[in-house]
């Protein structure tokens, strides 16, 4: 429970680090990546910010948890996208567990509720991107 917590404080964090930044061209690769490791996230946690939309609130990040990480229950405002780069990552939904693999995409509706964890036996890294203010709300 203490772990799914920091790991949405964590998002949290950069969300509001991400709103400071400007709209210019961006290049990144995960090997030389400016990862951010806040002190209270789970070992081997780290995030990029890569864009955000002044206009929108929208931003677009990388992020990585270690292998067997469970993200806490939440939902956002805007809609959510999500293509898995290393590692397999398990949605878990009422009707039953997607898997997404590496190269694999997922597109989550605003206010949908998401349980995501990472259920490959190396790390996981993701792309994240929001429409919209990328605000985290918990959920059961």
């Amino acid at each position: 429970e203490r772990k799914m917590t920091q790991a949405l404080l964590f998002l949290g964090i950069l969300a509001i680090a991400a709103r400071q930044s400007g709209s210019q061209r961006v290049v990144v690769n995960l090997d030389s990546a400016n990862w951010t490791h806040e002190k209270d996230a789970p070992d081997g946690s780290g995030g990029v910010v890569l864009h955000t939309d002044r206009s929108t609130g929208g931003m677009d990040l990388l992020v990585r948890f270690p292998a067997g990480h469970v993200i806490a229950p939440h939902f956002h405002d805007s809609n959510e996208r999500v293509i898995v780069v290393e590692g397999q990552l398990t949605l878990r939904q009422d009707t039953g567990d997607a898997l997404i693999d590496a190269g694999g995409y997922a597109f989550l509706p605003a206010r949908e509720i998401q349980r995501l964890s990472c259920t490959s036996k190396t790390r996981c890294t993701f792309y994240l991107s929001w429409d919209g203010k990328p605000d985290s709300h918990p959920a059961k």
